[in-house]
C-alpha cells in the first residue's frame, strides 16, 4: 500500500510538470504537430489514475485485509504507462504507432476501475 500511494502521488506531481512543459516548453511544437489535444489527454488520464492510484493505496490502509485492491493499483499503473507514455511518445517523436497501442493502456485503466468496484462489493459490508 505503500508504493501505492507513493506512486500515485509522484505520477499526480508530474502529470502537473508535464502538463506545464507540455503548455509553456512545448507549446510551438504541439501546436505545429496539431497535437496539442493529445498531450492534453495523455496528462489528463494520467492524473486521474494517478487519483485512482492515491485512493486505492487510503482503501488498502483503511481495509488492509481486502483482496483485489492491489491489482486494481497494478493495473492503474500500467494503464497509465502504456496509455499516456505511448501519447507522450507519439507528440513528441511523431512515431505514428505508438497510438496503436494505446488503446492497451486504456484496457488497463478500465481493468482497475472494474477490478476496484469488484474488490469493493466482494469486501466492504
Amino acid at each position: 500500500m505503500k508504493t501505492i500511494l507513493i506512486l500515485g502521488a509522484l505520477l499526480s506531481g508530474l502529470g502537473v510538470m508535464i502538463g506545464a512543459f507540455g503548455a509553456h516548453g512545448l507549446s510551438k511544437l504541439l501546436t505545429e504537430t496539431g497535437r496539442t489535444e493529445t498531450f492534453e489527454t495523455a496528462v489528463k488520464y494520467q492524473m486521474y489514475h494517478a487519483l485512482g492510484l492515491l485512493l486505492v493505496g487510503v482503501l488498502m490502509t483503511q481495509f488492509p485485509a481486502a483482496s483485489g485492491l492491489r491489482f486494481s493499483g497494478i493495473c492503474f499503473l500500467i494503464g497509465i504507462l502504456i496509455f499516456s507514455g505511448s501519447l507522450y511518445i507519439l507528440c513528441l517523436t511523431g512515431i505514428r504507432w505508438m497510438g496503436a497501442i494505446t488503446p492497451i493502456g486504456g484496457l488497463f485503466l478500465i481493468g482497475g476501475w472494474l477490478n476496484l468496484v469488484w474488490a469493493l462489493a466482494k469486501n466492504l459490508p
